[in-house]
């Protein structure tokens, strides 16, 4: 017989699963984020929403969920998820070159954004020392769920994003020890309690990381030997409840677990299947969080205290703005429109600030009253989130092309001018910059040159479709130019006039196949290289080697096809000699 409590559950269950169905694909189709469609749909299904009409119109308990509690579990989980796929894309060596910003970058804005968000209370409100620095540092937190899937971890936003949120998250148990060292009915040995913790989480998570060391990587190749993802899968989720159990043992944040799990998963070789196989459930556990937040929103006490609300948020959001921006910015660890967006992204209040709410009201610090505002302040927070991030992207792109407009003045001489930077354009710049040759490259979109800068490439936005754009760029004094453009009609015109105006000038152009490389030739190309050449032959000569054919026959395959390539360019080309298509050479010499 099925109780209640369980249909209860059952319902709850439906309803984000229908919201995740409907939010997911709708936000989609008009590239917004499903984050606000989440929090909107918790907004609209909670108990201040619908929920408050279901006791006059009984048929909307099968549409609303009652209470924030009854999912706050699977939203923590979420999170849990979330921590653990973070750290699948990053390794122990990674985390060590980010040291320098998680303790310090990460400290500092943690520690300076609570000092100063925690004065302005002290001035302003009527609150204890003790309990305004408290909301000053709940409030400093930043929202790990929310802005790592914005941001990443690889680009250079991501990178500064990902050192603070992790020192952050380091520093949650600290901060509840503190809160409650501090509370008026502390008890006299609460810090031997931290300090007991502390070596307790240590230890455990030695052990976890050595016994990760030693068994994962069998536990993983037993599943993947038996064929089955639902094994991987079963093997995933262990390892990251075992983990966070682990940490949660001992006081620590269940997150901190989930990260080790991750890391110690993406030191093995099965980390992209393990993270393929759990991305749905991240995803789904993550909108499930988004949904309580919009359960907590009240709209009642919203409408009751917009004034105070809406200053409280902009508050909070200017301050941690500018501190964020400014440390990246003064320590030289960020440029500038990387600085600010990053200052930006990491404005709002934190999923752990209402934890840390939590304590705080519990430890007697702050009355109920002034936790249940600050939490609507983090509610708030949270679901425009997504909208600061665009504030952001839109003003470090400003700050770019500003500051590089005044920066790129100068004309190229001794550069490379590579044209176009798309994915052929930076690989190229990549090398270049690692062989120490100067370079400047142009592109037409505004958005992937002021991407390129924050990441530290010299890009300039110019469109080269217009008659003389790259006249105006001193072509006269490059040492060369690469033409690394998709679009073979403007490829061919621009090495026509280029050639006519500058015969000494080297030009390297990207080809399509050997008719497109031998109308380049024809155009006065000092080289053009075929993309799908030689992609095409490492791919041949992998098939032919795994079906058991000898290495040599296939090498000579490969120098006969080659030949017939060059010679196939040549005599359409109308060449005198044999153009140079490149070999690959192996680490041991041979082609």
């Amino acid at each position: 017989m099925v109780s209640e409590q369980d249909t209860s559950a059952i319902g709850n269950a439906l309803v984000v699963l229908g919201a995740a169905g409907i939010v997911i694909p709708a936000f989609a189709r008009f590239r917004i984020s499903p984050v606000i469609g989440f929090i909107l749909v918790g907004l609209l299904v909670g108990p201040s929403g619908l929920g408050a009409l279901a006791a006059d119109y009984p048929w909307l308990r099968h549409i609303t969920i009652a209470s924030s509690e009854d999912i706050a579990l699977f939203g923590e989980f979420g999170i849990i998820l979330l921590l653990f796929s973070i750290g699948l894309e990053l390794s122990f060596r990674r985390l060590w070159q980010l040291r320098k910003l998680v303790f310090g970058i990460g400290a500092a804005e943690l520690l300076l954004g609570g000092a100063i968000l925690g004065t302005a209370l002290f001035l302003l409100g009527d609150h204890s020392t003790a309990a305004a620095y408290g909301l000053g540092i709940a409030l400093a937190l930043s929202s790990t769920a929310l802005v790592l899937p914005i941001a990443g971890t690889k680009s250079a936003v991501g990178r500064a994003s990902f050192a603070m949120l992790l020192f952050e998250d380091l520093a949650i148990v600290p901060i509840i020890f503190v809160l409650g060292a501090l509370s008026p009915i502390a008890a006299s040995d609460n810090t031997e309690l931290m300090l007991t913790t502390l070596w307790q989480g240590a230890l455990v998570v030695a052990i976890l990381a050595v016994a990760g060391w030693f068994l994962l990587p069998r536990i993983f190749a037993q599943a993947a030997r038996a064929k089955d993802p639902e094994l991987f899968l079963a093997a995933s989720l262990l390892v990251v409840i075992v983990a966070a159990l682990a940490t949660a043992a001992v006081g620590l944040s269940p997150i901190v677990g989930a990260l080790l799990a991750g890391l110690m998963i993406a030191e093995t070789e099965y980390h992209g299947e393990v993270e393929a196989i759990t991305a749905p459930f991240k995803g789904l556990a993550l909108g499930v969080f988004l949904i309580s937040v919009g359960m907590g929103l009240n709209l009642k006490t919203i409408a009751a205290q917009w004034p105070e609300l809406i200053a409280a948020v902009v508050g909070v959001v200017l301050i941690k703005s500018i501190v964020t921006a400014a440390l990246l910015r003064f320590s030289g660890a960020a440029r500038r429109g990387t600085a600010a967006e990053v200052g930006l992204l990491m404005a709002s209040p934190s999923e752990t600030t209402l934890i840390v709410l939590a304590t705080a009201l519990q430890a007697q610090l702050i009355s109920r009253t002034t936790a249940e505002f600050w939490q609507l302040v983090t509610a708030i927070g949270l679901t425009i989130t997504p909208l600061l991030a665009r504030v952001g992207h839109d003003v470090a792109r400003r700050i770019e092309m500003r500051s590089g407009d005044a920066q790129e003045e100068e004309t190229p001489e001794g550069r490379t001018v590579v044209v176009g930077f798309g994915r052929v354009g930076r690989t190229v710049a990549e090398l270049l910059r690692e062989h120490q040759r100067r370079y400047v490259a142009v592109d037409a979109d505004i958005d992937t040159v002021a991407a390129a800068r924050r990441d530290g490439f010299s890009v300039r936005f110019a469109d080269v479709a217009r008659p003389g754009s790259l006249d105006r760029m001193g072509i006269e004094n490059a040492d060369a130019i690469v033409l690394t453009m998709d679009d073979p009609v403007q490829q061919l015109r621009m090495t026509r006039q280029l050639r006519q105006k500058y015969p000494e000038l080297p030009i390297i152009s990207r080809a399509r196949d050997a008719d497109h490389a031998a109308a380049l030739y024809r155009a006065g190309a000092t080289d053009a290289v075929p993309e799908t050449l030689e992609s095409s032959l490492q791919l041949a000569e992998a098939v032919l080697v795994d079906l058991g054919v000898a290495m040599g026959p296939v090498i000579a395959s490969i120098h006969d096809v080659r030949a017939r390539m060059r010679h196939d360019i040549m005599t359409k080309g109308e060449l005198a000699d044999e153009p140079r298509i490149r070999k690959l050479r192996r680490p041991d010499g041979s082609v």
